[in-house]
């Protein structure tokens, strides 16, 4: 038997309408757990209003939804069909010869268009206040960092140590940036004004300084001059640099595969922004298949009963998923695991989840 439209409507409605309450609770538990920890963050700062903890968390707010989504697409799901169950409207459906594989699709469709929504809109949006928001941390908390920024044909680092400040440019990078090439290096001082200009083939890392080769040096004051080495302090790590760049959170969706690109151009690994990029798409996926599996619990509890057993059961499989999805992510980005399959393996594995016990419950 087909679904009507009428039908469809409201179930798509009844599905919308709890997701909303879900998300409601979720995240305002969650603005408020982050509100008042920036608040302990800068209780000894007199000097700042209560207004920057609040647009502080207020900042996070849509990242922390992109990551959360999926638990209230699960917890939606199971309180949409629970309160179908006791209203017996489920009971009637099936009556009429609605199979749940049917009555479940204007949930299933809902929830991948919800994916869609949140890769292609509400990233973007988010990754700018994520931005925007860690500049505001960076000030207000007085975080001193090496910064890194990169373009299609030049890298720039700006290193912040007790000497001063050096702001190195280079044409490229060897070895995800332990080796520079067509370095040029602009030093001033703690008062950041200018005291000198280092030109030099290479610069390579090693532990504590740079050694550059075939040098020219200039400062206001003297004239130029010829080095075939010179080793340069730095507290600069590898490590240190990798890290400099825009995590892949603060880089909208649409502009990853343009940075990803450039990044690899340059002689860096993008290992950590790809596998972020294939986790966004697979993102509508694992909504889906939450959703599934937010069916097969409920379904079971009106069924058998034990309601209660059954919604901690749905709960457990949503944290063990969380940490099952940590796990491959972490070998993905150790170069265990291919990116395609570390970024799709979460999705997939709770799909095929769903799909099964969904196939048990009705066909088994």
């Amino acid at each position: 038997m087909k679904l009507s439209s009428t039908l469809s409507i409201y179930l798509g409605k009844q599905f919308l309408k709890n997701v909303a309450i879900i998300f409601s609770i979720i995240i305002s538990i969650v603005f408020i757990a982050d509100f008042i920890e920036f608040l302990r963050q800068t209780s000894d700062k007199e000097d700042l209003s209560i207004f920057v903890p609040f647009q502080l968390a207020l900042l996070r707010l849509p990242t922390l939804a992109q990551i959360l989504f999926p638990f209230i697409a699960l917890f939606g799901g199971m309180l949409t069909f629970f309160r179908l169950s006791r209203t017996n409207e489920l009971t009637v459906i099936r009556s009429a010869g609605v199979s749940a594989w049917l009555f479940l699709m204007p949930s299933l469709a809902i929830a991948f268009f919800l994916g869609v929504f949140m890769l292609t809109v509400i990233n973007p949006i988010a990754a700018a206040m994520q931005s925007y928001s860690a500049q505001l941390e960076t000030k207000y908390f007085e975080q001193r960092s090496n910064l890194l920024v990169l373009t299609s044909n030049n890298l720039w680092l700006r290193q912040v140590d007790d000497n001063g400040l050096f702001v190195i440019h280079a044409r490229g990078a060897i070895n995800q940036g332990i080796e520079l090439t067509d370095v040029i290096i602009f030093q001033y001082d703690r008062n950041e004004n200018f005291t000198g200009r280092i030109e030099a083939d290479t610069a390579r890392l090693m532990e504590g300084y740079w050694d550059l080769k075939r040098v020219l040096m200039t400062s206001p004051e003297q004239p130029g001059t010829v080095l075939e080495n010179l080793q340069l302090s730095t507290s600069l790590t590898a490590a240190q640099i990798q890290e400099s760049f825009a995590p892949p959170k603060e880089i909208s969706f649409w502009e990853l595969p343009e940075f990803i690109s450039t990044l690899e151009e340059a002689g860096f690994s993008a290992l950590n922004h790809r596998i972020y990029w294939h986790s966004l798409i697979a993102r509508p996926v694992l909504l889906l298949a939450m959703v599934l599996v937010a069916a097969t619990f409920s379904l079971r509890a009106t069924r058998r009963g034990k309601t209660g057993i059954l919604v901690m059961a749905g709960i457990t499989t949503g944290f063990v998923f969380y940490f099952f999805t940590d796990i491959i992510l972490a070998l993905g980005l150790a170069g265990n695991l291919p990116v395609l399959l570390a970024a799709w393996t979460p999705s997939i594995a709770i799909t095929l989840l769903g799909l099964s016990m969904m196939f048990h419950l009705e066909d088994g």
